[in-house]
């Protein structure tokens, strides 16, 4: 293994039974495959490094128990840092560190922690304390894991806040779309309604016109058929009538009396009595007259011709 890649010499060489030292190799960064080949190394040492930061998948490595960090360069480690849960034993001693991952919290079996001379966040650095001997640095690994603990705590409450926010804002969308809907369809309803109604006042309209033209033809065929009908001579009243026919009847019978007078007058031996001679008289007058108006209207006619 070659200074500063890590490659050329074998792991193999430096495994001693479960441990693994990989310190003063002046390593820019970590063999993780070789090492992830070597599952029974444990015990890994990779102090006295120029190590700045640790790969991603160097978290799977979860077979370390003990993990020796100290004096390098490191400013952070990795997010998903919390997978190497069997890790009891963790120096980060010397470092550039400010913060942990959210995830150190899931490092439940840890045990001993050494976070001594690292820029830390001061919350942090008060929480870990020093680590001057091994009752301290147990101590150091019990608060800070408390402590990350807390953080996640409250990280997913203000992520469940946030997604309960998330959630009550798209319910109140998809409130205000049912309520938009809703709306929308009642508009539509009134429309329609209003429509239907407008038709229906259409309708009547049309069938009342009808009906009154229906009406008024009606009343003009009455109008013209009643001329045929009042063409025919009025009829008197019957009162009238019958009292027209009772003065003619009593006419023609005074009628009659006077010529059964008459005739008595001039047939009978009445006829020398003064009454039928008087009667004779104005018989024999009368018929003179007539016969003078004959004699004119004659002469009238035969001057008129």
């Amino acid at each position: 293994m070659s200074r500063g890649s890590g490659k050329g010499l074998s792991l193999k060489d430096k495994l001693d039974g479960n441990e693994l030292d990989l310190s003063l190799c002046d390593l820019n960064e970590v063999p993780v495959r070789e090492l992830a080949a070597l599952p029974k190394a444990t015990v890994l040492d990779l102090s006295c490094n120029n190590l700045i930061s640790l790969p991603s998948d160097f978290c799977s490595l979860m077979h370390l128990v003990k993990l020796d960090l100290s004096k390098n360069r490191l400013q952070q480690l990795p997010l998903d840092f919390g997978r190497l849960i069997n890790l009891q034993h963790l120096d980060l001693l010397n470092n550039r560190l400010v913060t942990l991952p959210v995830s150190f919290a899931q490092l439940k079996n840890l045990k001993w922690l050494d976070l001594k001379d690292n820029p830390l966040d001061p919350v942090l650095a008060k929480v870990a304390g020093d680590c001057l001997d091994e009752k301290q640095c147990k101590q150091a690994a019990v608060r800070v894991l408390q402590h990350m603990k807390a953080i996640q705590s409250e990280q997913d409450r203000q992520r469940q806040q946030k997604l309960q926010a998330e959630r009550e804002m798209e319910k109140k969308r998809e409130a205000e779309q049912r309520a938009k809907e809703a709306q929308e369809r009642e508009l539509r309803k009134r429309e329609k309604a209003e429509e239907k109604e407008r038709r229906r006042r259409e309708y009547d309209a049309q069938k009342a016109a009808k009906q009154e033209m229906e009406k008024k033809t009606k009343k003009e065929t009455v109008h013209t058929r009643k001329p045929a009908s009042s063409s025919r001579p009025p009829q008197r009243p019957r009162h009238k009538l019958s009292w027209s026919r009772s003065v003619l009847r009593v006419l023609l019978f005074v009628l009659f009396c006077i010529l059964c007078a008459l005739a008595a007058c001039k047939l009978t031996e009445l006829q020398h009595q003064p009454l039928c001679v008087s009667m004779n008289t104005l018989y024999e007058d009368v018929v003179a007259a007539l016969q003078n108006h004959k004699t004119l209207q004659n002469m009238l006619q035969h001057n008129s011709k």
